[in-house]
């Protein structure tokens, strides 16, 4: 199992927030991404938010590639539209590359 952790800024408006948490509720969620998550070899997933701060906690299995999953994603039209609703809550942090939108943020404690 391997352990990766993200970061992403939400528009820091309430109404915003508050919707975007409402896509997030599992009653809300569409199955397809769940599907999609899970196909790619992840076997646990969690966001966390603090003020517009989110931070994702995601456990994959072994064989998890971050770049198998982008083009996975890519190729998917169901994903693609879930990224475009996220888009309008959602903003890059100040050092995202690109359009990357959750930065893969670095360990640097451990017990």
């Amino acid at each position: 199992m391997k352990k990766h952790c993200y970061a992403l800024d939400l528009i820091n408006d309430p109404d915003l927030i508050s919707e975007y948490e409402f896509w997030h509720k599992s009653e809300n969620g569409w199955p397809e991404i769940r599907k999609s998550i899970i196909s790619s070899g992840v076997t646990d997933m969690q966001i966390y938010r603090t003020g517009n701060r989110l931070f994702m906690i995601m456990e994959t299995d072994d064989d998890f590639r971050h770049e198998d999953k982008k083009i996975q994603d890519e190729a998917n039209p169901v994903v693609q539209q879930w990224e475009q609703l996220m888009w309008k809550f959602q903003q890059p942090l100040p050092w995202a590359v690109g359009n990357e939108k959750w930065v893969l943020m670095e360990q640097i404690f451990g017990l």
